[in-house]
């Protein structure tokens, strides 16, 4: 089974991904994690471009990050499936990965709820104008996967304005609905 969790940064998507993992026994796959390490950590042009796209608030871009995930998948831990935390990020994207999906989660939060909680994770790429440009990127080029997402009858909108554990039964339920059908 493949599962998608999307929703602006600060939505909660990386924890009820994590929380649906494990419940399920997939491994869980946080792109922006992936990016923010090979940023860190590698020497390579490809890492320098990484680390400037995050640095600047923008997206890495389309065949970094296709090319990027495709690796990842390559690995035999992922043949049966996987939960894949925030990605894809555009159209390129999701054309890249080429991958059948047999569920997308959007958890959806209001620009002021996610800048609020982003606030409070004091991660060093958070500041104040580099948050309100990610929202805006999201807004602008991951909102328009939702509707087809939504058109293929995959996508389940889960209110993430709640607690975690709220969220997490509500996801937990949702998923079941599909395992059922």
């Amino acid at each position: 089974m493949n599962i998608i969790f999307l929703g602006p940064q600060g939505s909660g998507k990386s924890t009820q991904a994590k929380m649906l993992a494990n419940a399920l026994s997939l491994p869980y796959i946080e792109m922006g994690q992936i990016f923010r390490d090979k940023a860190a950590n590698e020497k390579s042009q490809i890492a320098q471009q990484i680390k400037k796209a995050l640095d600047s608030g923008e997206l890495v871009s389309d065949d970094i990050a296709v090319e990027t995930l495709r690796q990842k998948l390559a690995e035999p831990a992922f043949t049966s499936g996987f939960i894949l935390d925030g990605y894809p990020r555009n159209q390129a994207q999701l054309e890249g990965l080429n991958k059948e999906i047999d569920k997308v989660f959007y958890i959806n939060v209001s620009d002021n709820e996610a800048i609020k909680r982003l606030s409070l994770r004091a991660r060093v790429d958070d500041t104040q104008e580099l948050l309100a440009r990610r929202l805006s990127i999201y807004h602008e080029r991951t909102e328009p996967l939702l509707s087809l997402f939504r058109q293929k009858n995959i996508l389940e909108e889960i209110d993430g304005e709640r607690s975690i554990e709220e969220i997490h039964k509500d996801v937990l339920e949702k998923q079941d609905e599909t395992k059922s059908n």
